[in-house]
C-alpha cells in the first residue's frame, strides 16, 4: 500500500481554526476550535440561540426531522470564559433515519455527492449523504457563534446579518443600510420584505406540494468592521468569504458589492469616491462592498449567495448503479424543499468565521490601539 500523504480537508481558518467532525445519521455533529482568545464571555445558550435558527423541523416549510440540536461545550469553557485552549462542541443525532436511504446504497442521486465521494475514496456513507450532509454545518454555525462574540469584543459596532434575497423569480426589495434582525425573523421564510416574504412562502408550499425543489439568493451584510483586515494578495477578504460561502452545501455563486452588475457600469460610475465623515475616510458610494484591494476599507461589506434547488425531490429520476446498470430513485427521508431559511445563520456563521480570523491576524501585526 503506498504511504498515505493526504489530509481530508475538514479544517478552514489559520489563527481561528475550526474542524468539524460527524456524519448526518451517525452519532452526532461536532466542531473543535483552535485558537479563540481567554476570557471570551460564552455559555451553551450563546451556541444554542444560533443552532435553534439553523436546526430541522422549526417551521412548515422545512424538514421535519425532529432534532433539538442541544448543544455541549466539552472543553475550553470554564465558568462562563473561554480559556484560550481548544474549545470542542457536540450536538448528538437524536432523529435519524438511516434505513430510509437503504435503496441508495447502489445507486446515485442525480445532483448528489454520491457518485463523486465514491469515486474520490472508493467508498461513501449512503445514509443520508454522510459528510455532504447539510447537517455538517452544526459544527459551522456554534463556531460561528464564538466567532461573532469576539468580533463583538473587538468592534463596538459589529453587526452581521444574513437574509433572503430571492427565491426563484421572487426578488425582494430591502433597504440594506435599514436592516435590522428583528426584520428578518419576523418571518419563517427571513426575508424582511413581508410583501416578498408571502410570495415566496406561497411558492415554497407549492413546489414542496409538487414533490420539486427551488433555490435563490441570501444576502449579507457585515456592518461595524475596521479597516485593514484582509492580504492584498492571495488571502483577499473578498476570496476567503467566497471561498466560505462556496463550501456551504448547495451554492452556486458569490458576488461582492456591485459584483456582475459592474460589467454593465464605467468605471467613473462604480469609483467610490472619498471624503472625510465625522473625522473618519469614509467613501461616498460602496460599490466595493467594503472591500477594497482584498482589504476591508471600513464600510459595511455585503455580499450575495446563490443556492441551487436542493437535489433531493421526491420525483422519479433517471440514474445508474454502482453497476453501471440503468435504474430509477426517487426522494428518501426528510429534506427541505428551499434550503435557503435554513442557511441565513450558516451564511452568517461562515462570514464570521472568515472576518474573525482576519481580526486576529490583524491584531497580531497592529494592535487595535494603533488602528484609526
Amino acid at each position: 500500500m503506498p504511504v498515505l500523504l493526504y489530509r481530508m480537508p475538514n479544517t478552514f481558518g489559520q489563527l481561528f481554526r475550526v474542524t468539524t467532525f460527524g456524519e448526518s445519521h451517525g452519532g452526532g455533529i461536532g466542531v473543535v476550535i483552535d485558537g479563540c482568545p481567554p476570557r471570551i464571555d460564552i455559555c451553551e445558550a450563546d451556541i444554542q440561540r444560533e443552532l435553534d435558527r439553523r436546526r430541522p423541523g422549526q417551521s412548515k416549510i422545512t424538514t421535519q426531522r425532529n432534532e433539538e440540536d442541544r448543544c455541549e461545550i466539552l472543553s475550553g469553557v470554564f465558568e462562563g470564559k473561554t480559556l484560550g485552549t481548544p474549545i470542542a462542541m457536540i450536538v448528538r443525532n437524536k432523529d435519524p433515519r438511516p434505513e430510509d436511504y437503504r435503496e441508495i446504497a447502489g445507486k446515485f442521486r442525480p445532483s448528489h455527492a454520491d457518485y463523486t465521494y465514491e469515486a474520490k475514496y472508493g467508498i461513501r456513507n449512503w445514509q443520508g449523504g454522510g459528510r455532504a450532509s447539510a447537517r455538517e454545518t452544526v459544527g459551522r454555525v456554534a463556531a460561528g457563534a464564538i466567532a461573532k462574540k469576539i468580533l463583538s469584543g473587538l468592534y463596538a459596532d459589529f453587526e452581521i446579518i444574513a437574509y433572503v434575497a430571492q427565491v426563484h423569480d421572487v426578488v425582494a426589495k430591502i433597504d440594506r443600510a435599514a436592516l435590522k434582525m428583528t426584520d428578518v425573523e419576523r418571518n419563517i421564510v427571513r426575508c424582511p420584505d413581508p410583501v416578498a416574504a408571502e410570495k415566496m412562502l406561497s411558492l415554497i408550499k407549492r413546489v414542496r406540494d409538487e414533490g420539486d425543489s427551488i433555490g435563490g439568493v441570501i444576502e449579507c451584510v457585515a456592518r461595524g468592521i475596521a479597516p485593514g483586515l484582509g492580504e492584498p494578495v492571495f488571502d483577499k477578504l473578498e476570496a476567503d468569504l467566497a471561498k466560505a460561502m462556496l463550501s456551504i452545501p448547495a451554492t452556486k455563486g458569490f458576488e461582492i458589492g456591485s459584483g456582475f452588475a459592474a460589467t454593465r457600469m464605467r468605471g467613473s460610475k462604480h469609483n467610490d469616491e472619498f471624503e472625510v465623515r465625522a473625522g473618519k475616510i469614509r467613501t461616498r458610494t460602496n460599490n466595493s462592498g467594503g472591500v477594497q484591494g482584498g482589504i476591508s476599507n471600513g464600510e459595511d461589506i455585503y455580499f450575495r449567495v446563490a443556492f441551487k434547488p436542493p437535489a433531493t425531490i421526491a420525483l422519479q429520476q433517471k440514474t445508474v448503479t454502482a453497476s453501471k446498470q440503468q435504474s430509477e430513485v426517487a426522494a428518501r427521508g426528510r429534506h427541505d424543499p428551499c434550503v435557503l431559511p435554513r442557511a441565513v445563520p450558516i451564511v452568517e456563521a461562515m462570514a464570521a468565521l472568515v472576518l474573525c480570523d482576519h481580526a486576529l491576524r490583524q491584531t497580531a501585526i497592529r494592535p487595535p490601539s494603533r488602528w484609526k
